[in-house]
């Protein structure tokens, strides 16, 4: 039979094992220090050669842990810079959209929306929405929609238009349709657009005069069945 190498016994001291372990322990709990915490190597053993190998895992270790954490502080700071250049582009998304659909107060109980430009679908979501909120804020009961400033009027647009005065209707609000040019007249007469149900001026003024009207109507129709009920 060939020749078995033969297995040495070495004798550790306890105190270098429990170094080992010590360690061992503050790597697995995130506190070892490679400036405070390695291995003294102190003999020149052949247990030495093991207490350097657990040196060298244990500063490899710690160098990569740090890489990490140096990594995840620079994803946390790009995502909390993201998040402030898209809060800004929202904020700034919202006082464009401010500028471009003022909802102005140009009487007691009567606002008026001016539009300018063009009018899309999530555009007109979005004028319905400020309306209808500014109405139900400030209990308006006339609202006065001015479409001076848009150019082109067509079957989209339009129905946009109408179903904004009926949205504000069922506020309980009055609401007009004032700036219809004859050229923005004669567009909608030829595609088409039904506007029977929407009271259209061609001016503000006339729109403004029109909601003085219905506001002295409404009052007097108060006091007569007041005076009824009296």
């Amino acid at each position: 039979m060939p020749n078995q190498p033969s297995s040495q016994m070495l004798e550790v001291d306890v105190d270098r094992l429990e170094r080992i372990r010590d360690v061992l322990a503050m790597i697995s709990l995130g506190e070892f220090d490679p400036a405070h915490h390695l291995i003294p190597v102190e003999n020149h053993d052949a247990f030495s050669s093991f207490e350097e190998t657990i040196n060298l895992f244990a500063r490899q270790l710690h160098a990569s842990v740090r890489e990490n954490e140096a990594s995840i502080q620079k994803l946390d700071a790009a995502r909390r810079d993201l998040e402030e250049k898209l809060s800004t582009i929202e904020r700034q998304r919202m006082a464009i959209r401010d500028l471009s659909t003022p909802i102005i107060e140009l009487w007691e109980d009567i606002l008026t929306l001016p539009i300018v430009g063009v009018v899309d679908t999530q555009r007109s979501l979005e004028m319905t929405e400020r309306l209808l909120h500014r109405i139900s804020q400030g209990k308006a009961r006339c609202a006065i929609i001015d479409i001076t400033g848009v150019e082109v009027v067509d079957t989209a647009t339009a129905n946009h238009f109408v179903k904004m005065v009926t949205a504000a209707r069922l506020l309980g609000t009055y609401c007009v349709v004032t700036g219809i040019s004859p050229v923005i007249a004669q567009t909608l007469s030829q595609i088409g657009v039904d506007l029977r149900d929407v009271k259209t001026l061609g001016s503000l003024r006339d729109g403004l005069r029109e909601c003085f009207l219905y506001l002295r109507s409404q009052a007097a129709h108060r006091a007569f069945e007041s005076s009824r009920q009296g």
